[in-house]
């Protein structure tokens, strides 16, 4: 915050701030309800040096509240915030939740890294996702694949059995992958092996904060494209067999 810390923790400004409220179901505004020094004996209490609660209520229902753990710093003039409750989350994409299963903590805790600046943690949580869910990922290509491909793309696929490390089973396969999960001939099996042979302990903060994105992008794009494609495919398919069943009926 740009203000002064004050002396006083009566003295020291309460700004209301926008969240969603999970009550409302929209961005409401927050107010405190109570003071920084609600815990201590007088109003007057020395501010400097101390960590304080700030206790917030949405305008909107009165009912959701919002709890801010905050650090003074007399020295540096500034308040620090040092924790909340409920925690932090963000919004993820529903295709490659689904996708990921019991692993989409990941996503979420990786995206908060992101979102905060945290290129280090945030590559190393998408890097955990990429090793424990590449099998079931790669599995499901072959049904956007044709015959002659589907051969090709197996015989590489059961290589990977292999090999325990995600970036040599995506090595074996990158260059097999058909042209829907290759916009503009860009190939995001390439890119995901790429971003990983970087390799975690090498790499800046900004860095790891660059190859993230691109990880979490190339994910993303797979996750929702396999979903679109495979859903597409298996109505047409049905769609069919109601066409021939039908017409058979009539003959």
């Amino acid at each position: 915050m740009s203000f002064e810390v004050s002396q006083y923790l009566s003295s020291i400004p309460k700004p209301q701030t926008n969240f969603a409220c999970p009550i409302c179901e929209s961005v409401q505004t927050y107010a405190m309800n109570n003071h920084y020094h609600d815990s201590y004996p007088y109003p007057n209490y020395l501010s400097h040096g101390e960590r304080v609660k700030a206790n917030y209520v949405c305008l909107g229902c009165r009912t959701h509240n919002r709890v801010f753990f905050i650090y003074l710093d007399a020295a540096s003039k500034q308040i620090t915030k040092v924790g909340q409750h409920p925690a932090w989350t963000i919004d993820s994409d529903e295709n490659i939740e689904q996708m990921l299963g019991s692993h989409k903590n990941y996503l979420r805790r990786g995206q908060i890294c992101e979102s905060q600046g945290y290129g280090i943690a945030a590559f190393a949580y998408y890097r955990r996702i990429i090793e424990e869910v590449i099998d079931g990922l790669l599995d499901r290509i072959p049904a956007l694949l044709s015959d002659q491909e589907k051969e090709q793309y197996q015989a590489a696929l059961e290589r990977t059995k292999t090999t325990r490390v995600a970036a040599e089973k995506i090595e074996l396969v990158k260059d097999l992958m058909p042209p829907i999960l290759r916009p503009n001939n860009m190939n995001p099996l390439k890119a995901l092996h790429e971003a990983l042979s970087e390799g975690l302990h090498s790499q800046s903060e900004e860095q790891c904060l660059e190859l993230s994105e691109v990880i979490r992008g190339a994910l993303v794009f797979l996750a929702t494209q396999i979903n679109v494609s495979t859903a597409a495919a298996n109505s047409f398919t049905e769609s069919m067999r109601k066409l021939l069943e039908k017409k058979s009926g009539r003959s």
